[in-house]
């Protein structure tokens, strides 16, 4: 994304890399769709382009973020996963959602799972943590 750091502020390096709407939204859909595939991000209600979803997946790849491999069941098709660094933003996503369902116009089931997740604490996010890191690190 950002060619060259603007500061060296935490807040500011971290935006440089998700600050734009669709990184975080792979994200949760790799959180919490379950989503692995190219076409499968493509499909999100949000409706990303190809050529955006390539280049926030290869910067997502580049930061060390997510990983992508070969699909054994298909010569054409690549798997992206969560690293450690992908699953430590867990954190963010759900007091993203929390914020979202409290001040925005959130769909009810959508929130409710935010909520949950923000209501839980420490033990609820490390439970998922748990269940990601089994998912896409093996």
């Amino acid at each position: 994304m950002a060619a060259r750091e603007r500061s060296g502020c935490p807040i500011s390096l971290s935006l440089e890399l998700v600050g734009d709407r669709w990184t975080l939204l792979i994200i949760r859909d790799l959180v919490f769709a379950g989503k692995r595939h190219f076409r499968e991000f493509l499909q999100s209600d949000e409706g990303i382009s190809s050529r955006t979803l390539a280049e926030r997946l290869q910067t997502l790849q580049d930061e060390g973020i997510v990983t992508r491999s070969d699909d054994p069941t298909h010569a054409l098709k690549a798997i992206y996963r969560l690293t450690e660094a992908g699953i430590d933003l867990l954190p963010v996503l759900v007091t993203l959602g929390a914020w979202g369902s409290k001040y925005r116009n959130a769909d009810d089931k959508l929130a409710r799972i935010a909520d949950e997740l923000a209501a839980g604490g420490e033990p609820a996010l490390e439970r998922m943590k748990e269940r990601l890191r089994a998912e896409h690190l093996g």
